[in-house]
């Protein structure tokens, strides 16, 4: 294993440290916490906030900022954060005005968030939230029950963080947060697993000429392996599965997000937004914006995932409201 790091049990404290020192304007972290906030936080709004276990970065805590996140909770590595960690986050955002959560659906992350609302719920503190379930690879998993969180949570996090930075109310996000939810999709695949630190193994091996369609974010494999192919065929497959679940007969616009696992050359990305458009024009969907970069990773895969947001007027409208996050690039 070849991995620029110190000791291998540090790497989640290490990173968190790096980026308060990197962003001291931005972003601080709650203090005997791994909870990263914004710097002018409880600001006199809903707060937005999400987590999840390190390894995805920079998903979730570079996302903190306005017009997004006002607080994030790394857990350990591909490891949910506790209820107690969620909690101080919640604490730390709240202005007042309540706390809105977005959740992966990954068992450990949904069976925690709620835990922690519970017990914000007893210091009197309103808290809503959302289960992002975007990806169509698979129904259930040694992670889910029921379709996993994966890169399509950001599209969330930058709509409903929008929402929020304008005004809207607790109960005005959480109604359309479960409107917004069907309406985004995501599937990717590998060409090279990720490895974690402290066990510096592959999560599963493929041979050079081997790729896996259908991964996930925690290292899993996908629903198979194959016969690496150029990537045309590759995007035309996650494409024909994504859009099978969008009911586009109406003309809807989309936004498209190519996300890379965190081991992918952008040169190799950017090949993957002309195929994703060529097939997009071909079958004649507009697309309004497209994303292209490092979004939601698994620490080094090699790989990329594709997300797609069947566009609204209101979605639209906040996607396209501005935002100041350190990892947030407007197109």
């Amino acid at each position: 294993m070849k991995k620029l790091i110190n000791v291998a049990d540090n790497v989640v404290e290490e990173m968190i440290e790096g980026m308060v020192m990197a962003h001291p304007d931005r972003i601080k972290r709650v203090e005997g916490t791994n909870v990263l906030v914004r710097k002018d936080a409880p600001v006199d709004k809903v707060a937005v906030i999400s987590g999840g276990g390190s390894g995805h970065e920079p998903a979730h805590a570079g996302f903190i900022g306005r017009g997004m996140l006002d607080g994030a909770v790394p857990g350990q590595m591909f490891t949910s954060p506790t209820p107690d960690q969620v909690l101080e986050c919640i604490k730390a955002t709240d202005s007042g005005k309540g706390v809105f959560m977005i959740v992966k659906n990954y068992t450990g992350d949904v069976m925690n968030f709620d835990m922690a609302a519970e017990m914000a719920g007893m210091e009197e503190i309103k808290v809503e939230s959302v289960v992002v379930n975007d990806d169509v690879a698979v129904e259930n998993s040694s992670f889910t029950t029921g379709r996993r969180g994966v890169a399509g949570t950001i599209f969330v996090e930058k709509i409903l963080g929008a929402m929020a930075e304008e005004g809207k109310s607790l109960e005005e996000i959480k109604a359309y947060a479960d409107k917004l939810i069907p309406q985004i999709k995501s599937m990717g695949m590998a060409i090279k697993a990720c490895t974690v630190p402290s066990s510096g193994e592959e999560s599963f091996h493929l041979e050079d000429d081997e790729m896996e369609i259908g991964i996930g974010i925690h290292g899993e494999p996908g629903i198979r392996k194959e016969a690496l192919k150029p990537v045309k065929g590759i995007v035309e497959e996650l494409m024909d599965k994504i859009l099978a679940e969008l009911d586009l007969s109406d003309g809807s616009e989309i936004a498209l997000m190519i996300n890379g696992m965190g081991g992918t050359p952008l040169q190799e990305l950017y090949v993957i937004a002309h195929d994703a458009h060529v097939y997009l024009k071909d079958k004649g969907i507009a697309t309004h914006k497209t994303y292209v970069g490092d979004y939601m990773t698994s620490i080094d895969m090699a790989g990329f995932s594709l997300s797609v947001i069947k566009l609204d007027e209101t979605s639209k409208k906040y996607l396209d409201a501005p935002a100041d996050a350190i990892a947030w690039r407007e197109v």
